[in-house]
């Protein structure tokens, strides 16, 4: 099986902890320079020390402002050469039931990870045309196929996200660009934390009891790890993944009632 991706290089986003963390390291360990980007510098330097490997480096940019981070990756492929991998991957919008929700939550959220999404892919498909290599991951939820209840501004920011690329998927198929998209069940983050607890807070109850009961939802038995993740999206821009391209892909242990 062809999974190492010696010489290749990865931009891996959202990536100074959690799933993004795990991605990176995952590509890295099977032979890729990985770039990792985030906004928080310290951060992204501590995560840069954890990665396998050699030459990987970072890019501390903002994803809720696509123009600057747009900006900062162009600077760096113009420096340093274009990616043949890219892993869009950012924070989640707050929870909390979608009738609630306030305008500028959507526009937020719509901004950071479709707007984002789109403006890194514009910017580094060109490289993958030319050097003959694409991947294109994109982490986003279970979301896509089952709504999430009281997580209603990331359901629709999720949906978009999966429309994008699959529509993206068809036009750059006939270059040999692939693009899925990973779907994560619950997994153990601090994100995963932040909503238990909030959902705690609102029904009155404990975390633990919220973890219990959608760890009881999960035939598996177990939240994910984010390292399960990662070894997902790592096959996913490896040569022996070649004719996947378009598909959103549950790593959920089992947890979805749909096909």
């Amino acid at each position: 099986m062809q999974i190492q991706l010696d010489g290749k290089t990865a931009l891996v986003c959202g990536s100074s902890a959690g799933i993004g963390l795990e991605c990176a390291r995952a590509i890295a360990d099977i032979g890729a320079k990985v770039t990792l980007c985030a906004r928080n510098e310290a951060a992204l330097d501590a995560a840069l020390e954890t990665l396998p490997g050699a030459g990987h480096c970072r890019i501390v940019a903002d994803f809720d402002q696509p123009d600057q981070l747009a900006a900062a990756v162009q600077s760096h492929i113009d420096d340093n050469g274009s990616f043949a991998i890219l892993v869009n991957n950012s924070g989640g919008p707050p929870g909390g039931p979608i009738f609630d929700a306030d305008s500028d939550e959507f526009l937020t959220a719509i901004k950071r990870h479709v707007v984002g999404n789109h403006r890194l892919a514009q910017i580094v498909v060109p490289g993958m045309k030319e050097i003959g290599y694409g991947r294109i991951v994109n982490i986003i939820s279970t979301s896509v196929r089952e709504p999430i209840s009281n997580l209603g501004v990331s359901n629709t920011t999720r949906g978009a996200v999966a429309a994008w690329a699959k529509t993206l998927s068809k036009e750059l198929g006939p270059d040999g660009i692939t693009v899925n998209s990973v779907l994560p069940g619950f997994t153990d983050t601090a994100r995963l934390t932040q909503l238990m607890e909030k959902r705690a807070a609102a029904e009155g109850t404990t975390a633990d009891q919220i973890a219990s009961d959608w760890i009881d939802s999960i035939p598996l038995g177990r939240f994910a790890s984010a390292e399960e993740i990662g070894t997902v999206v790592a096959f996913l821009c490896s040569p022996a993944a070649s004719y996947i391209s378009g598909v959103c892909l549950p790593v959920d242990g089992g947890r979805l009632n749909v096909i």
